[in-house]
């Protein structure tokens, strides 16, 4: 499990390979992990964008953004927790992700939350931040 606290606001990253959808014949790996964000400061937030940074095993870099996670824009009162999953595929049999969600206060101001560097390594791996 890998964790990082911004604000008060805690996410957690499980990853995890999907051996049976995966390919390693033709270069097709893929994980899925689970997300866990707890509201642990005073304020309400509401879940606005996201931004992921992937690289595979060779250091290629794919940047993805766009608004909330899965299709929602969760709101966390304080103490509450959201969990979600999600996948990624890559072309080697090891990468990493990392990144940040945007997050909104009630009075409309903004802060970025950091979504902890976690490493995709086939089960049998060494698990390492590459």
């Amino acid at each position: 499990m890998y964790r990082a606290v911004t604000n008060g606001i805690e996410v957690s990253v499980e990853p995890y390979y999907l051996d049976d959808e995966s390919e390693p014949e033709k270069s097709q790996f893929i994980w899925a992990y689970m997300v866990e964000i707890k509201n642990g400061s005073r304020e309400t937030v509401q879940l606005k964008n996201r931004y992921w940074r992937i690289m595979d095993g060779l250091g290629r870099v794919e940047e993805v953004r766009g608004p909330g996670v899965v299709g929602e824009q969760p709101v966390l009162e304080p103490g509450d927790v959201y969990e979600y999953s999600s996948g990624c595929p890559l072309a080697t049999s090891s990468g990493f992700m990392e990144g940040s969600y945007e997050m909104e206060r009630g009075d409309g101001t903004t802060f970025n939350v950091v979504i902890p560097a976690f490493s995709l390594d086939l089960p049998d791996a060494v698990r390492s931040v590459n």
